[in-house]
């Protein structure tokens, strides 16, 4: 029998384990050195946004117009005219750092409690978080020294090294929680240290590989603050997963009795060729991002494609290299069994993955209890499964979405959210206006003066060396309501068209409410592309993989019921607030503009993981010559303690991102962990088998001209194999 790809390289690593474990290392080694070396470049504020406000803004940062970062520090006493001194002190101290220039008189407020000293960190304002920490901490160690006054300081680059310093502390208490914690799942499902350790050192290395070659790659594609956050989500739990499925493989077929090569060589045939579609399914779905017309997705794809691909061809290199190094030594470090009273005795944790046939026999007790009867009255099932989905999803239905502002981003309790509130307080002003801003041949013709005039009760500063002028325009409205947006709409649609019309001008309209527009209205035009790539190429897939064209449009309708489910708990929470103070968070109204499309393309991607590990053991059975159910009943109960194990990693994982500081994480963190549980549970458990039970023979029929697609063998391969040269590994006794 011809082995597939799978299995050739889980031999030839095998084979040649010192080559593929000292490759796997000397490749992390020099991506690690090289990502360090290279360092990462993030986007531009004109390439965070996309269309005409982002057209507006590269035209500035092009021409170097950029505005200084301006910074602000209030004063506030509980007496009229309190602030005087410490506004003096603060002033002396901030102008001798040497970092500020532009350092006006305090600004009284009407209330004669509050005060405002206004002023500009010196250089480039895209590096002025570099130069902060002095400002800062002049302004922190001033107000210390001063009674019965407030300090609040809050500007561009005081909120950004903010930000920046956020977001390090959020990834090292995610790095700290959650591989602990996948290590301890780890330790539950295999019983032995070892055991544990490989799927989590060999998940870690692909992410420090996927780290700096990410790094590398961002001098050409730049990337957004939180890409590394989101690669290291997905790298931990994609790469433990892979490894899960593969010694899950390798346990079972020793459990019934093959020996260590034979084992190993069937698990790279069967759960390698499962790990092999599984991440290229992942690789292609993350693709459809480069779609969606925003660099933000673009990095995602690029950050999720990398740590996907080196997580799998870890999985399908060193890591059979070292299963067969190690030989029975991967069950070294065993952790003696629970011992609990009599009464007791079932209850206490046993692993999940363990080596023998009662470990093999365990894992899926659960399962063949939960199936028995959803195969005896698979429509019930069905329908009841897919009623919890929808009435899940139903929120979904009044989702909100937009580009969550501070208060809303950080939480109402923060430090960046009080020091902007209490200003915006003490000295209200509008929102802020539009910005248009125009290029031109000669911006001192006649037809540009003509046409400037129009807006003489604006503010207009015209920069005559780079032939740019910048026109502010107070839109009506608070700034994000309907009347805001008619204004800007008007703006962009009316009057700008009609001032500039024959100048032959590059004139564009931005400001924060525009790029907040343009934003969304690209994502909505967006996520059509996205999604009809993402579907093609699950269906193509599945087909190739399956021969199935049902199998092929079931996998589709199952991701679907997921998603939204998903999207309805995110709105239930994060929009409505059902259950967020149990989680440790707030409703903000709304759902973070690029997350539903994150979370539609992340979903699909991974419930493959999944989908393709359960349905190749089905077609393995029936391919053997039992019937549909009977196929269906041993495939589930067989994946069963490696799904349940890869579900809850995953979702720990996800958890821990959904207590981090952000609230764009915390509603990634909840709805993917959210999307995996009931994915495992719900739909894998119920009604997957619900429904290729109903099915029946329809799940396995290849239409007649689709027959020319190659048939992808699911069975066993024969157990003969030549050996392999392992010290340790060969030969195992059988444990039975």
């Amino acid at each position: 029998m011809r082995r597939n790809l799978a299995a050739r390289i889980g031999v030839w690593s095998a084979h040649h384990r010192k080559t593929a474990i000292i490759g796997w290392l000397l490749f992390v080694i020099l991506a690690t050195a090289v990502g360090g070396v290279s360092g990462m470049v993030e986007m531009s504020e004109s390439e965070q946004g996309t269309g005409d406000s982002a057209r507006a803004q590269k035209i500035l940062d092009d021409a170097g117009l950029g505005r200084p970062a301006g910074e602000l520090v209030l004063v506030s006493s509980a007496a009229a005219g309190g602030w005087q001194d410490a506004a003096r002190e603060l002033a002396a101290a901030i102008e001798k750092t040497g970092e500020a220039q532009k350092i006006e008189p305090p600004l009284a407020a009407k209330n004669g409690r509050d005060a405002l000293i206004r002023f500009e960190i010196k250089g480039d304002a895209k590096t002025a978080a570099d130069r902060v920490q002095p400002v800062l901490d002049a302004v922190r160690t001033t107000a210390k020294a001063q009674q019965g006054v407030e300090v609040h300081q809050f500007g561009k680059a005081s909120s950004e090294k903010w930000l920046g310093d956020l977001l390090s502390e959020d990834f090292k208490q995610a790095e700290f929680t959650a591989v602990p914690l996948a290590l301890g799942i780890l330790l539950v499902a295999f019983g032995a240290i070892v055991a544990a350790l490989l799927p989590v050192g060999l998940a870690l290395t692909a992410c420090l590989a996927a780290f700096g070659l990410l790094s590398l790659a961002s001098h050409q594609l730049h990337l957004f603050q939180s890409t590394y956050s989101v690669m290291f989500l997905m790298g931990l739990a994609v790469g433990v997963d892979y490894c899960l499925f593969y010694l899950r493989r390798e346990r079972d077929e020793r459990a019934a009795g093959r020996d260590a090569e034979t084992a190993l060589r069937i698990a790279a045939a069967t759960s390698g060729r499962a790990v092999l579609v599984s991440g290229v399914t992942v690789m292609l779905a993350m693709a459809g991002m480069f779609l969606s017309g925003l660099m933000l997705f673009k990095g995602f794809a690029l950050a999720t494609i990398l740590v996907v691909f080196i997580a799998m061809l870890g999985s399908m290199t060193v890591l059979p290299a070292m299963m067969a190094g190690l030989g029975d030594r991967i069950d070294a470090g065993r952790i003696p069994p629970v011992r609990a009273p009599a009464p007791l005795e079932r209850l206490a944790p046993r692993p999940l993955l363990r080596r023998g046939k009662k470990g093999a026999h365990e894992s899926g007790a659960v399962a063949g209890a939960v199936l028995r009867p959803v195969l005896a009255k698979p429509k019930l099932f069905a329908f009841a499964a897919v009623a919890v989905l929808l009435a899940l999803a139903a929120p979904a239905v009044g989702m909100k979405t937009e580009q969550l502002g501070m208060e809303k981003q950080f939480g109402s309790d923060a430090a960046l959210s009080v020091a902007y509130k209490k200003i915006t307080e003490a000295f209200p002003g509008g929102p802020e206006p539009a910005r248009v801003v125009v290029k031109a041949d000669s911006i001192d013709s006649a037809p540009m003066r003509g046409a400037l005039a129009k807006f003489d009760k604006n503010t207009v500063t015209v920069h005559r060396a780079q032939n740019i002028a910048e026109i502010e325009v107070v839109l009506a409205g608070n700034g994000t309501d309907t009347r805001s947006k008619d204004a800007l709409s008007d703006l962009r649609d009316k009057t700008v068209p009609a001032a500039f019309d024959g100048t032959g001008a590059q004139v564009y309209v931005g400001g924060e409410l525009a790029a907040s527009v343009d934003f969304n209205d690209q994502l909505k035009r967006g996520i059509v592309p996205v999604f009809a790539f993402i579907t093609a190429v699950t269906f193509l897939l599945m087909l190739l993989c399956f021969r199935s064209y049902v199998i092929a449009v079931t996998s589709i309708l199952l991701n679907l019921l997921s998603v939204g489910a998903a999207y309805g708990v995110m709105v239930g929470v994060f929009q409505h607030g059902w259950g967020a103070s149990a989680l440790g968070t707030e409703a903000v109204g709304a759902i973070e503009s690029w997350m539903p499309l994150f979370v539609l393309v992340v979903l699909f991607g991974l419930s493959m993981d999944y989908h393709v590990f359960v349905v190749s053991r089905i077609r393995e059975a029936r391919d053997r010559g039992t019937d549909t159910r009977t196929a269906i009943r041993e495939g589930i109960r067989r994946t069963a303690g490696a799904v349940t194990g890869a579900a809850v990693i995953m979702v720990a994982v996800f958890a821990v991102f959904g207590t981090l500081s952000m609230q764009d994480m915390q509603q990634m963190g909840v709805g993917l962990a959210v999307a995996v549980l009931l994915d495992a549970t719900i739909v894998r458990m119920v009604l997957l088998p619900s429904v290729m039970a109903l099915l029946g023979e329809r799940n396995w029929r290849t239409p007649r001209g689709l027959r020319w697609l190659p048939s992808l063998d699911h069975a066993d391969p024969p157990t003969a194999a030549p050996p392999v040269p392992a010290r340790h590994a060969s030969p195992v006794p059988s444990h039975r």
